[in-house]
């Protein structure tokens, strides 16, 4: 069992424009649990301003009922 890991990313590469697109990848280990939702609260930090892409869902609501939804991946269980 893995008790603690990596908490937070943070690009450090400079300025990254409007103009230029990049993504920001990395690697985890997900629990074995099927039919668990695991969010990824997101902050992000621009010249004109702050978006908080931290907000879940409470029980029996939708991502799509919030302004700013965190990231997150459903895990089902293997066919």
């Amino acid at each position: 069992m893995i008790a603690e890991g990596i908490v937070e990313v943070v690009w450090s590469g400079g300025r990254l424009l409007d103009e230029h697109y990049d993504e920001f990848a990395m690697q985890v280990r997900l629990p074995e649990s099927p039919n668990v939702t695991l969010y990824f609260p997101v902050v992000q930090e621009c010249p004109k301003g702050v978006n908080r892409w931290i907000e879940i869902p409470e029980a029996g609501k939708s991502s799509r009922d919030l302004k700013q939804p965190s990231p997150s991946l459903r895990l089902r269980a293997k066919p």
